[in-house]
């Protein structure tokens, strides 16, 4: 007689992951690198989700808003504050988990692939962090801008369909502020979503790496 499989509940799931057994050489603090990583990225979903609400994606309306922010929402330069430092601290925790993956030899076989997404992860981290930057639109972010799309235009062959893609026209403008808006908002979060849920599933398959 065959047995109807066991129903699998989320409070099951949540049971396994959390006894799920940690070697006792990752119990080490430059194994929690990439933890704190992703703890600092939630971080900047939620602040950032807040300040969304508050922002003007335009020339003269995004440095407004900003001030807006600092001097009249309640909190809002504690919000801003917290979700600048959280991506500096970001960038830096992403930084040295490639450093501790590279020292460990944690690339080699079998986790070569893994290593691919992590390292798209951390160009995706950069880009978070570009892309930030210039939001404010004051003058470093308005240079930032004019830049940023200045090296896009210096690639060879297809630098200057890249120019006009990126500035969304021939100069800096609204259009410009808005298309990095959102792949500040919308596409660099659903592409790094993507890989995180990629790159936890590939170290629950393959395990934590060895010792030093």
């Amino acid at each position: 007689m065959a047995l109807e499989p066991k129903e699998v509940g989320v409070k099951d799931m949540l049971k396994e992951i959390a006894e799920h057994p940690v070697p006792k050489h990752a119990r080490s603090f430059i194994f929690c690198f990439g933890g704190i990583a992703f703890l600092l990225f939630l971080v900047q979903v939620v602040t950032g989700i807040v300040l969304a609400f508050y922002y003007k994606p335009t020339m003269e309306g995004a440095y407004q808003s900003v001030m807006f922010i600092n001097n009249e929402v309640f909190m809002g330069k504690a919000l801003r504050s917290v979700h600048n430092i959280a991506a500096n601290l970001m960038l830096v925790m992403v930084v040295l988990h490639f450093l501790r993956v590279v020292f460990t030899g944690a690339y080699k076989p079998p986790r070569q692939f893994n290593w691919v997404v992590g390292v798209f992860l951390l160009l995706l981290v950069i880009m978070f962090c570009f892309t930030g930057y210039l939001l404010p639109m004051d003058q470093v972010g308005y240079w930032a801008a004019i830049i940023g799309t200045k090296i896009l235009g210096s690639i060879p062959v297809v630098g200057d369909q890249l120019l006009l893609l990126g500035q969304a026209g021939s100069k800096v403008t609204d259009y410009t502020l808005i298309r990095f808006f959102i792949i500040h908002i919308v596409i660099l979060p659903v592409i790094t979503i993507g890989l995180l849920i990629v790159h936890f599933l590939m170290i629950r398959k393959q395990g934590i790496s060895g010792p030093l």
